[in-house]
């Protein structure tokens, strides 16, 4: 019989389809709940569950999310539990309550410990109440970087022996690939932009004051100066980021040097017509998914100093970190990859291996299977299929993304 995994997420919970695809290779019955309408779920032949919760607000309104997740629980009698974002962390071992083994993944620390708002600020003690009574009923905790296990283990939010490294959620590099190659060239893509002749600059992700937008926005004239063939384009949502969105009039007082195209799902072929990827963010992500897919795309990267993209960007060898709302840094740094042309082919190029050897989705499932095996014991363990792992170490394949801006 199959151990039964539920994963419980929030709107983006569709971008960790792969991961359960692996994870029901390897011998689960797979179910995904989240936030999420669903859709794209049920062509994979994944179940999924909705259960509702407001990402913006804070105080006692989640508490009937924590029902919702409890019903479900007690619907669906899973056998482990596993849990991605911040709310849903929070949320699902609150609702379970050691009844079910919750596994959760500490996937960034998020705004709350990012911004500098008095409100932020004033959050950050109930965050960690919150975290440490969560941490009661979990399993184990999952880490995506160094830096967030250290803040956990600082503040004891964590019990002993109950924390886990595993980098990032995965990418299967192969379909990454796969995926570039089938869209359009491009060639195609400067085109339908009108972008011919230009060099770009692309960022991908929320287009939010945390995910660095006013930073890149105040690099532009600068860039322009020295580079005046440069575009910058921004790929993702907007109008749904509420009181975190930049403002239209913001990206748009330097049209046409910034193009904002909003979602897409042809992100891999964006990918492939940029010259460099840019991801200013102020946020404590956990491994932002956008730089593995900008490593694989062969793009060097100009990214901040934080928490997340220390672990994909290395200083220097395949691409530059900057301090965090430092706009003249950021600008710098891009110029100097636009002028030498040669060596910001270099510094991309490293990344496709580092990303192949390092994150790759087959080796990252592999840790999550280990993990639910020792938590579940030995109940499942001849049910539980275990491939050998594939480690793809050469650099030479360009490739870029499955899916949709987000993040």
């Amino acid at each position: 019989m199959s151990p039964h995994l539920v994963c419980i997420g929030g709107e983006d919970h569709r971008l960790r389809i792969p991961f359960l695809l692996a994870l029901r290779e390897r011998g689960f019955r797979v179910t995904a709940v989240s936030s999420d309408v669903g859709d794209a779920f049920s062509p994979h032949g994944i179940p999924h569950r909705r259960f509702g919760f407001d990402r913006f607000a804070s105080g006692g309104g989640e508490w009937g999310a924590v029902s919702a997740i409890r019903k479900l629980m007690s619907e669906l009698r899973p056998d482990i539990v596993q849990s991605f974002d911040t709310k849903p962390n929070l949320l699902t071992p609150l609702a379970v309550r050691g009844q079910v083994p919750v596994i959760r993944t500490i996937n960034g620390l998020g705004w709350t410990f990012s911004s500098r708002e008095p409100r932020a600020l004033a959050l950050r003690p109930v965050f960690c109440g919150l975290q440490g009574l969560a941490s009661l009923w979990t399993a184990m905790t999952v880490f995506q970087n160094r830096d967030d296990q250290a803040f956990f283990d600082r503040y004891r939010l964590v019990g002993r022996g109950k924390a886990r490294l595993i980098r990032s959620s995965g990418i299967d590099p192969n379909a990454f690939s796969a995926a570039r190659y089938r869209g359009p060239s491009a060639a195609t893509m400067r085109e339908a932009l009108g972008l011919q002749s230009a060099e770009i600059i692309i960022f991908v992700g929320r287009l939010t004051r945390q995910k660095g937008i006013p930073t890149l926005i105040k690099a532009v004239p600068r860039v322009l100066s020295e580079r005046p063939n440069a575009r910058f384009v921004l790929v993702g949502p907007q109008d749904s980021e509420g009181p975190f969105a930049v403002s239209r009039s913001d990206i748009e007082q330097y049209a046409p040097y910034v193009v904002a195209l909003g979602p897409r799902r042809d992100v891999p072929a964006l990918l492939g017509m940029a010259d460099l990827f840019a991801f200013p963010t102020q946020y404590r992500e956990g491994i932002p998914r956008v730089l593995l897919e900008a490593g694989l795309s062969g793009l060097p990267i100009v990214a901040s100093r934080m928490p997340g993209c220390n672990d994909v960007v290395e200083d220097g060898w395949n691409g530059y970190l900057v301090a965090p709302r430092d706009a003249d840094g950021l600008a710098s740094r891009i110029i100097g990859l636009l002028s030498d042309r040669a060596h910001a082919k270099v510094m991309g190029s490293r990344s496709i291996g580092l990303v192949r050897e390092r994150f790759s989705l087959s080796w990252v499932v592999d840790q999550y299977c280990d993990l639910y095996k020792t938590v579940l014991g030995g109940k499942y363990r001849g049910s539980l299929a275990r491939p050998a792992p594939v480690i793809l170490r050469e650099e030479g394949a360009r490739g870029p993304r499955l899916g949709e801006a987000r993040q």
